[in-house]
């Protein structure tokens, strides 16, 4: 496992920022706003003689609210994980009473202590780092993260630091791999409990509040022998009700987590029944390519009316999503775990599954004959082979004669007879259409008689595979 590094500090002083520079990645969301971080970001830093992880904390702003206490709770994990820390602190904003608080609950805790001055930059950064001096930390480095200035000497302080066992042969043991699986719905449906429960600890901040979660949270899992990355994200909400600027920014990194899965999760309240917005954010996931799991939680707190007024609700309002599986469970109790891993399983196997030219092409013959394509302005489409036009979701490619005015029928028609045929459950199928110009169209008196059985044959072999 390679070592931990934390960043701590007071709210908006650059912990994301500085996160962002030295894994060098836009992972965690970064924002002129106090409190945007709130949960451990883990990234890896490659930049020196030897890789670590570096975690990125939410803010301690020393107040007694619930989120703040939540907060301060992750960061509190982040530092006893951590061989080293790394205070943060704002040269603009100068040495605040709270600075001293964090460094003193960093020495309590026996952790080595390097002291960043950031936002140095157009200042005179020996002046800085004089006023700061109070604090007695003997490796202090003014930097200003969002130029990138500085870093070099930051990181060369942060080696020695590092474990001696661990060298750069490691740096891929800590790679999160696995099926990525992104969990994804309104606010405060319990995306981030369904997250703790599956992981059995505190990973992320959980409160009743709405919006808690600001930022995609990737966290690894291993259950039952198999790797996973399951991404924790923002709540969203209808468009007409996003008016911050920080939550646009969480709604969009959460429309590229969706992107970016193997398997997207949507997770609705099973007591308010599908909603508008729970439509949206499948249409994104369709519209995106993910193959889609639909989890119902809250099933706990039900009477069986209730449930069973649910299931028609969902049977009636997702029948566009028909072959997707939809799982009940209680993501507070843990009941319905095992159902939901296997269905995102199943969902992401199908998802990567590999089809073949031959048997495609088989396939579509069964298909048309038993169900022949409507006529197009009095000529049937004629629809001649097949071939995979890749995976994540399953893409087949069908050449043939008259295909631009194939009507929408047809083709789900073709969907669903491919979906049953490779039993590719909790995935879309795209089906893609192209025109198959005939290359001898003017030239019939150019080939010879030889050529011609010769070029029957290589159809007939053609079709034939």
């Amino acid at each position: 496992m390679l070592p931990v590094v934390a960043l701590v500090g007071r709210p908006n002083v650059g912990k994301s920022t500085l996160f962002n520079a030295l894994t060098r990645s836009r992972n965690a969301l970064v924002a002129d706003l106090p409190g945007v971080t709130r949960d451990r970001h883990y990234g890896v830093c490659r930049l020196g003689d030897r890789p670590f992880v570096l975690v990125d904390t939410g803010g301690l702003s020393g107040e007694r609210i619930d989120i703040d206490e939540l907060t301060e709770k992750q960061v509190h994990f982040a530092i006893d994980e951590a061989c080293a820390c790394v205070l943060l602190v704002d040269a603009r904003e100068g040495l605040l009473p709270q600075d001293r608080a964090i460094l003193d609950r960093l020495r309590r805790a026996g952790k080595p202590v390097l002291l960043a001055v950031n936002k140095t930059d157009g200042m005179d950064a020996q002046a800085a780092l004089a006023e700061f001096a109070a604090l007695g930390v003997a490796t202090t480095f003014a930097i200003a993260a969002a130029h990138a200035r500085g870093l070099d000497a930051l990181l060369a302080a942060t080696q020695p630091l590092l474990p001696p066992d661990v060298d750069a042969e490691t740096a891929g043991d800590d790679e999160a791999t696995g099926t990525r699986v992104a969990i994804v719905g309104r606010p405060n449906v319990g995306k981030s409990t369904l997250v703790n429960r599956l992981l059995g600890e505190e990973r992320v901040v959980v409160s009743d509040v709405a919006g808690t979660t600001r930022d995609s949270i990737h966290v690894p899992l291993e259950r039952d022998g198999k790797r996973y990355v399951l991404i924790d994200t923002a709540g969203v909400r209808r468009r007409g009700r996003v008016e911050e600027a920080l939550e646009k920014f969480s709604v969009i990194k959460t429309l590229q987590s969706i992107a970016a899965a193997d398997v997207a999760a949507v997770m609705l309240d099973a007591g308010e029944g599908v909603t508008d917005q729970d439509l949206a954010l499948i249409g994104q996931v369709l519209e995106a390519g993910r193959a889609l799991v639909i989890v119902a939680n809250k099933w706990d707190g039900l009477e069986q009316y209730d449930r069973e007024r649910c299931k028609a609700g969902l049977e009636r309002k997702l029948d566009f999503v028909a072959w997707a599986r939809i799982v009940f469970l209680s993501a507070k109790h843990g009941s319905g775990l095992r159902e939901l891993m296997r269905a995102i399983d199943r969902a992401g196997a199908a998802a990567a599954h590999e089809l073949g030219t031959s048997d495609l092409t088989r396939s579509l013959e069964k298909a048309v004959a038993a169900h022949q394509p409507p006529l197009v302005r009095g000529h049937s489409p004629k629809l001649r082979f097949a071939h995979p036009g890749g995976d994540h979701p399953p893409t087949i490619v069908i050449h043939g004669s008259r295909t631009k005015h194939i009507a929408d029928s047809y083709r789900r028609y073709l969907e669903n007879f491919f979906r049953k045929r490779y039993k590719l459950e909790g995935t879309p199928v795209r089906i893609e259409f192209r025109e198959g110009e005939n290359p001898y169209a003017g030239k019939r008196n150019v080939l010879t008689e030889s050529q011609q059985r010769k070029r029957r044959r290589m159809i007939r072999h053609v079709r034939g595979h």
